[in-house]
């Protein structure tokens, strides 16, 4: 029996106001971040990808791009893209930024739609579980 993790998909969100290339950008990060992608784990083609998500490949070349400039991925022509030995870069305290920066924006959207912070850390401890047994 083989213990692979499930594979990893990806989800546009239309209506959020961030651009398609920084979604599918924020997801690599944040499957790297909770383990559900690994080093050496093998993204979707471009062409797969913008079938896959009903977008321009362009979009995709550009995420994947800079995720390769970044560092996070690696393309080796005529086998695909994958994910990098590399960790994630940026300073201790640009990494705080960020991190403030999202807990911030997820906060607030789950204000908006009526939920508490409390019921955001319920959903958080929710995953460790879950996080923990695909590794």
């Amino acid at each position: 029996m083989s213990s692979r993790r499930p594979l990893f998909r990806f989800r546009l969100d239309l209506h959020s106001g961030v651009p398609v290339y920084r979604q599918i950008i924020d997801q690599v990060r944040g499957g790297i971040a909770s383990g559900a992608l690994a080093v050496g784990d093998q993204l979707p083609t471009v062409r797969q990808l913008a079938v896959d998500l009903s977008i321009n490949p362009n979009t995709v070349v550009r995420a994947y791009r800079e995720l390769e400039l970044g560092g996070l991925l690696e393309t080796h022509q005529g086998t695909g893209t994958f994910i990098s030995a590399q960790k994630l870069r940026g300073g201790e305290a640009e990494r705080g930024r960020q991190l403030a920066q999202i807990v911030g924006d997820c906060v607030a959207r789950a204000g908006a739609a009526g939920f508490t912070v409390e019921d955001l850390i319920e959903q958080l401890h929710g995953l460790v579980p879950e996080l923990t047994r695909r590794r």
